[in-house]
């Protein structure tokens, strides 16, 4: 028996694009400068010498740590709860099946600005804005992880099944109850799964914004790494660790009652 033939447009297709892809890899060996992984095994001692001190965690000022991870929790809690409220709408308003052409395309372009900002420029805006501390790293996570939210929300809706829509709507039900009771029942679910993986997400995220001031334990990382502390830094490191598989840990029991 044959195995089943592709056309010949669809095998073009393919060369074209794996080609292409391979061009771009070539092409990027240069500015990517691939050719300085030698300097992996020649510069080895010096990995060495931070591994030895790496090794050797300092847990002086654990309770320390053990606060400011508790902080980058709630700044990521709060930044991913914050993101919800914006996201529910603008998924609703970024997907074809549930608004207009005028409306879905502007939305999609502006969560597509929305995911390019990095966190670390939307977090100096509000820095600007409101100083430094927490709330501007639970905004800069609100922005980022709202665009985030509203495409994945807005692909969910999409792929529902319209048997309930139109069961809604065969009620005379107006456009607003065709979503809340047609919709939102099909995605809650999944909505809530992508939520607790920002959620997860943003709980390392949040640990990066210390970096320009946003609070949390990132800050005191940051510090410990500009004076060489390494034993320090390989502490905050353990205690990050900890606390983001301990978060997965209870995403994974929340997710399998859900889904």
């Amino acid at each position: 028996m044959k195995p089943p033939t592709r056309p010949l447009s669809q095998r073009v297709f393919d060369i074209l694009l794996w080609g292409g892809i391979a061009v771009m890899l070539v092409a990027a060996f240069g500015p990517a400068e691939i050719d300085k992984v030698p300097k992996l095994f020649s510069n080895s001692e010096n990995m060495r010498q931070f591994g030895r001190d790496f090794m050797r965690p300092d847990f002086a000022e654990w309770r320390l740590y053990v606060a400011q991870m508790w902080l980058t929790v709630q700044i990521a809690m709060w930044g991913t709860s914050l993101a919800i409220v914006l996201a529910i709408p603008l998924g609703l308003l970024a997907a074809r099946n549930t608004s207009p052409t005028f409306i879905q395309l502007p939305v999609r372009r502006i969560l597509d600005v929305i995911r390019s900002a990095p966190d670390l420029v939307i977090g100096t805006v509000f820095i600007v804005a409101v100083g430094l501390g927490p709330f501007a790293g639970v905004m800069a996570l609100t922005v980022n992880t709202s665009g985030v939210l509203a495409k994945l929300f807005s692909e969910a809706v999409e792929s529902i099944d319209k048997g309930p829509v139109e069961g809604v709507r065969a009620t005379g039900a107006t456009r607003l109850h065709e979503v809340m009771w047609g919709v939102i029942p099909q995605v809650a679910p999944l909505w809530t799964s992508y939520a607790l993986y920002r959620f997860e997400s943003n709980s390392r995220s949040a640990t990066v914004l210390g970096l320009i001031g946003a609070g949390g334990i990132g800050q005191i990382l940051f510090d410990s790494l500009n004076s060489f502390a390494y034993s320090r830094v390989a502490a905050i490191v353990i205690v990050i660790i900890v606390a983001v598989s301990l978060i997965d840990l209870l995403s994974q029991t929340i997710r399998s009652r859900l889904l």
